[in-house]
Parts: C-alpha cells; structure tokens; sequence
C-alpha cells in the first residue's frame, strides 16, 4: 500500500513538474483526468495480476467513462507517467510504457491484427508522444525520443529520435537528445519538430525553378 501511495505522489509531482498550468498539488488530484486515469490503472492492473481480470475491466471501463482515457488493465504503466488532457488515449493490454513518459490528448498504444501474444508497443523512458500520434505494433520505441503530432509509427524507433509523417520515420536521431542542458528537465516541444514532407517539397520547387531556367536560356538561344 505504501508503494502504491509513493506511486501516486510521484504521478502527481511529474504533472506539476512539466505543466505550467497546475498551481498546486490539490488542483492536480482533484481537477487533472490524467492522474485519475493513471490512479485508476494502478488499481485494475494490480486486480489484474491477481486474477480478479473481470472486475479490473470494470475499473478500467469506469475509469474510461469518467476520463475519456481508456488504459487495458493489462498494460504495464512505469513511475511519473504525465498523459495531459488525455481524452482519447489509449493504451492497449500488452502495451509497456517506462519512466517519464509524457502522452498527449488523442494518442495511441495500439496492435495490428488479431495475432495473440505481444502485440502493442513497448515505450521506453522519458518518450514524448504527442497529440493524435499513433504507435501500432509490438516493437519498442527508445529512450529519449519524440513522435510528433499525428504520426503513425509502424515500425522500431531507435533511442535519442524525433520521428514525424504518415508512415512516421526518423528525422532527428543523437544530435539532439530529448534532455535539454537541466539534467531531469524533459522536452516537450511539439511544434518546431522538422518537417520531411515540406523539406521534399522545397527541394522539387528549386528543381523546378533550375529546369525552367534552363529552359529559358536554352529558347534565347534558338
């Protein structure tokens, strides 16, 4: 019981810690559906590792109704986990998320198919998911890295990455770490992430602007 409520203090100190919005710990506990949604895992996941697996959905299911965040009591949640604002996560029943993880409103821990076993995302420590992003499959995502908003992970990420776009794929990876120059403090940005896309985009424009000079030079001179 005394892990459980160390726990909980710890939830609620990393809210405080990366939400500039929260004034005090009363606020959080009472007022963040996030911490609601973590306290109510905490209860069904340890239902269900004692095999009371029915009753565990029911927290689960209430907690969702309650929260608009539906975690799998199933799904292994690690210390100072931060899921701001929160509605529509969700966390799938063989999902593994690590230490200082922070999950933003719309995200998904989902599996493909309907294959038995491991079958959701395994999120190591201090990861940044952000807004609507989607990480399906059984594959780890690494320390330290960052999924941009709404993008749609399918496959390994390595540590120390930002990943962006539909399929998502790597577009930072070691020169810029998560942690900023304050040891503890984690990067939330995500906003000024690079953007793949855009990037091709200009790069056929100047291409385009290259040919037609060419073209232009070549019709002077007929």
């Amino acid at each position: 019981m005394s892990q459980f409520f160390k726990s909980i203090s710890e939830d609620i100190r990393a809210v405080m810690e990366r939400d500039p919005a929260a004034n005090n710990w009363v606020e959080v506990l009472l007022c963040y559906p996030g911490i609601h949604a973590v306290i109510s895992h905490r209860i069904a996941h340890g239902l269900y590792k004692r095999n009371f697996k029915i009753l565990a959905r029911i927290v689960s299911q209430i907690s969702r109704f309650f929260t608009g965040i539906e975690i799998h009591p199933g799904a292994q949640i690690g210390s100072r986990l931060f899921i701001d604002h929160g509605m529509g996560v969700v966390i799938g029943e063989t999902a593994e998320v690590g230490d200082d993880v922070t999950i933003y409103q719309g995200a998904t821990l989902g599996g493909t198919g309907k294959e038995k076993g491991k079958r959701h995302p395994t999120i190591g420590n201090n990861v940044v998911i952000s807004s609507g992003a989607k990480i399906l499959g059984p594959f780890k995502v690494g320390d330290d890295s960052k999924i941009g908003s709404g993008s749609v992970v399918l496959r390994e990420v390595p540590p120390n990455c930002t990943v962006v776009g539909v399929p998502g794929h790597v577009v930072i990876k070691d020169n810029v770490k998560l942690k900023s120059m304050h040891k503890d403090e984690i990067d939330l940005d995500q906003v000024r992430l690079p953007d793949p896309i855009a990037e091709e985009l200009e790069c056929l424009r100047k291409r385009i602007v290259e040919l037609e000079k060419k073209m232009l030079e070549r019709e002077k001179n007929l």
